[in-house]
């Protein structure tokens, strides 16, 4: 039985995903170096330490990691004022579908928790949630279990009795590490051939999650 959902943030409840698309490649190049759209896919929900290697393999020691995510992070934080954040189709229904329905949800993000909480609180979905979880406050970040782990102690519940939602391969690895099963809901790219034989399931949006739920029951 369900008794939780943990939802992954950027590119799954969120639709801030393609800003990092373009707020990555734009910080590499101010600093020199090109960052290809086949990279780009590689760093979804990659936590550290597995960014700085990742990077350190592209580009060489002369990369600096810290300083290039520091400008990734002001030009991102500006396209985000200047846009905005809009919630993903299905996002709030299915969240008020799980609370209808008694089951607990929660948030394991690799995004750090300051701006989870600004991100979740200008959207006024932060009470939509039981626990927010993120990665910056972990040893590991995805594709480790980690935050996961750290999630399903927050909720006091056993892996078995939880379900993932997730957007990228990094993030689905991490939960099926943790031992939750994982249901695939695509952003930027239609399928992920790599990870889809680790999740539970596949769906369209986060409208047919309640089915996912209901089959289940």
């Amino acid at each position: 039985m369900i008794r939780a959902v943990i939802f992954d943030l950027d590119g799954t409840v969120l639709d801030t995903e393609k800003y990092y698309k373009i707020c990555w490649p734009k910080a590499c190049e101010h600093f020199g170096f090109t960052l290809t759209d086949e990279m780009y896919l590689q760093l979804r929900s990659l936590g550290r330490p597995f960014a700085y290697d990742r990077f350190k393999e592209w580009f060489g020691d002369s990369f600096n990691y810290d300083e290039v995510r520091a400008y990734r992070k002001l030009i991102y934080e500006d396209l985000v004022k200047k846009e905005g954040i809009r919630v993903k189709p299905g996002a709030i229904e299915a969240l008020d579908y799980l609370k209808s329905r008694g089951i607990l949800r929660a948030v394991a993000t690799a995004t750090d928790m300051e701006r989870t909480m600004r991100y979740l609180g200008s959207l006024n979905l932060a009470d939509h949630f039981d626990r927010i979880c993120s990665a910056a406050d972990c040893k590991y970040g995805k594709p480790a279990p980690d935050v996961y782990e750290n999630a399903c102690r927050e909720l006091g519940l056993d892996a078995s009795e939880c379900l993932a939602v997730e957007d990228a391969p990094n993030g689905i690895r991490s939960a099926h590490a943790a031992g939750i099963r994982v249901v695939f809901v695509p952003d930027a790219t239609d399928s992920e051939p790599e990870v889809e034989p680790l999740c539970y399931a596949k769906i369209k949006t986060l409208h047919d999650l309640p089915e996912i739920i209901e089959n289940e029951r």
